[in-house]
């Protein structure tokens, strides 16, 4: 199997953990995409995910499947034993239903926000973003509002359940770990009042799927282009 992603960035760390969850990562060649400079955005990646986004999961058969969430379901029940993703018809649908609010709430609105409410990755992916749009700034706004009023939400499910979707840790836990990496680099802190939010994210921080995962840190080349 081969992974297009992008080493230190928040949706290929979804991925990354699922990976490490399941005991993958010797299976997988990563194929880095070069984000900074709107690889993904270019024809050649486009014939893979016509989305233009990473990561994308390459079978050995050529079979492509993109979108996080249906990555995470085939790499999740391949051994038969899906851990992340429910086995019962409730879990299952708890999961999801969850997966999805993490998704509108937090990763899609922080996306937004970072692209459009802030320089984002640069000049090169700027050029997609809608550059001459006078409601840019509005636009971004209204979703970092979004995405804070979506961290207090999941901080009041966390209060009376250990994760997101119940009593185990799924691939809706990931999502929302995930996006809170994003939130950091735009610049969204999650509030001071949401301490159950707070609490998980140590939790989670600390479980080995996530604390051990590949492709933590950002590749040279990128933290020269960010300044670092």
């Amino acid at each position: 199997m081969k992974i297009y992603d992008r080493e230190g960035f928040p949706n290929p760390a979804r991925i990354r953990i699922v990976l490490a969850e399941k005991n993958l990562d010797s299976k997988v060649e990563f194929i880095s995409v070069d984000l900074i400079a709107a690889e993904h955005k270019q024809p050649g990646f486009l014939a893979k995910n016509p989305a233009g986004t990473v990561p994308v999961l390459e079978l050995d058969d050529g079979t492509l499947i993109a979108e996080s969430t249906a990555i995470t379901e085939y790499l999740d029940n391949l051994d038969g034993n899906p851990t992340l993703t429910g086995t019962t018809p409730l879990e299952k649908a708890s999961i999801h239903m969850m997966q999805r609010r993490a998704e509108r709430e937090i990763t899609d609105a922080v996306g937004i926000y970072f692209h459009y409410g802030t320089p984002g990755l640069g000049e090169a992916l700027q050029r997609y973003k809608a550059p001459e749009w006078a409601a840019r700034k509005e636009w971004a706004e209204r979703h970092r509002e979004q995405v804070i009023a979506g961290m207090l939400y999941f901080d009041g499910i966390l209060r009376t359940r250990p994760f997101v979707a119940g009593a185990k840790f799924s691939m809706a836990d990931i999502t929302i770990f995930a996006g809170l990496i994003h939130a950091d680099a735009a610049g969204i802190s999650i509030p001071e009042k949401a301490t159950f939010l707070k609490a998980w994210r140590a939790k989670v921080s600390e479980l080995p799927s996530v604390k051990n995962r590949s492709g933590q840190d950002f590749v040279a080349e990128d933290l020269r282009r960010f300044g670092l």
